[in-house]
């Protein structure tokens, strides 16, 4: 079938990307379900710096590639052996899905998934089904022939810049249908990132004070998060103003600028470090009490290098935590997430800050570089 999405062909194009354009927004010819997954018609889409880190370099993917991770939609079609879903189901997608049989799989979250985590890296969709790729031809062979003979690889098993996505039946969960898109997408990634690095990898006691270091679409989930739970103290962290002006108006008992927070000697027992910079991590550690924990869930560049003094890590009892995708498994913490939302303790719509075409964007990935989004949503027709 044909569809609309967005193709990137250049990665570390020159910016704006307004005006270089290294992502096409084209026609795509998209493959059937086959064994074991399903085809979405998307209806929101959230961009996130992991999108951004592909466009820009800092994690090399193979190109083309169909760009899009965080997203939500309705199920169309559903292929051989699929039965948790049927068609009319409204669904969040996961871009690091589980096999439920690797070692990994086994440590509740903590680890992503092995076969999964190959399958992204490769560009294709993961498990049982055979290996879909997308391409601009009609081509029936598997991966097709494209125009000019090449095909479109997957970002992240879902590739949900696109009006519909094919993905295999691991890549979602099921969301109510009252939720609305630009409520329902987060969920798959800021929310199920953010709200994890706080609950599953930092687990704070009761009134423990939670610092959030990193105030973008993630770092925003997890203050949300922080709040939800009834801890003493929220404290924001962020170099863009307007992030904290945000943070505050959300609840936040404290904000303040990394130098800020340096020079003022504040301490919290949990601190979450979501900016995915060397300093935002050095800032998040030296904020960190003694005993407390250190949560990391930025994702910097793979040459990126810190300094922390070790020292401290003995003296001081501390701990830090490496926690991807929120140490989360989706099945089980997306539809907690979509609780507390219901129940008016994680208000999610507060996480946008901004709604988008899909021909705009890449002037929202500018934006997006710029530090002035905290989540831009894509809304489909």
């Amino acid at each position: 079938m044909k569809i609309t999405g967005a193709v990137l062909r250049e990665m570390r194009a020159q910016r704006p990307y307004a005006q270089s354009r290294p992502i096409d927004i084209t026609s795509v010819e998209l493959d059937e379900p086959g064994p074991h997954e399903v085809l979405i018609r998307m209806t929101a889409a959230g961009l996130c710096h992991s999108d951004l880190s592909v466009v820009d370099g800092n994690r090399p993917r193979p190109l083309p590639m169909l760009l899009g991770h965080e997203g939500a939609g309705v199920v169309e079609k559903v292929g051989e052996g699929v039965t948790e879903f049927t068609p009319g189901d409204h669904v969040v997608t996961v871009f690091l899905p589980r096999c439920g049989q690797c070692a990994n799989c086994a440590t509740d979250g903590k680890l992503p998934c092995t076969p999964g985590t190959a399958s992204n890296n490769a560009g294709v969709l993961p498990f049982d089904g055979e290996i879909r790729r997308l391409s601009e031809s009609g081509d029936s062979t598997h991966p097709r022939a494209g125009q000019p003979g090449e095909p479109i690889n997957h970002h992240l098993g879902v590739s949900v810049f696109a009006t519909h996505a094919v993905v295999n039946a691991a890549s979602v969960v099921k969301v109510g249908s009252d939720v609305p898109p630009q409520i329902a997408a987060p969920l798959g990634c800021a929310v199920l990132t953010g709200g994890g690095a706080v609950l599953n990898a930092g687990k704070p006691a009761p009134g423990d004070d939670i610092m959030v270091v990193g105030l973008g679409g993630v770092g925003m989930a997890a203050l949300l998060t922080a709040l939800s739970v009834g801890t003493e103290e929220v404290i924001g962290v962020d170099a863009n103003p307007e992030k904290l002006e945000r943070a505050r108006k959300l609840g936040a008992s404290q904000v303040y600028t990394p130098a800020e927070v340096a020079e003022a000697g504040v301490k919290a027992p949990v601190v979450i470090e979501a900016a995915g910079h060397p300093k935002a991590f050095e800032t998040a550690y030296s904020a960190t009490a003694v005993g407390g924990t250190t949560v990391t869930v930025g994702l910097p560049a793979p040459d990126a290098i810190s300094q922390i003094h070790p020292l401290t890590l003995t003296a001081e009892a501390r701990t830090v935590v490496g926690s991807y995708l929120g140490s989360a498994v989706p099945s089980r913490d997306i539809p907690q997430y979509e609780q507390m939302w219901r129940e008016g303790k994680l208000p999610v719509e507060e996480l946008v800050s901004g709604i988008v075409r899909l021909d705009d964007i890449n002037a929202a990935m500018d934006t997006l570089a710029d530090g002035k989004a905290v989540r831009q949503v894509v809304l489909f027709d």
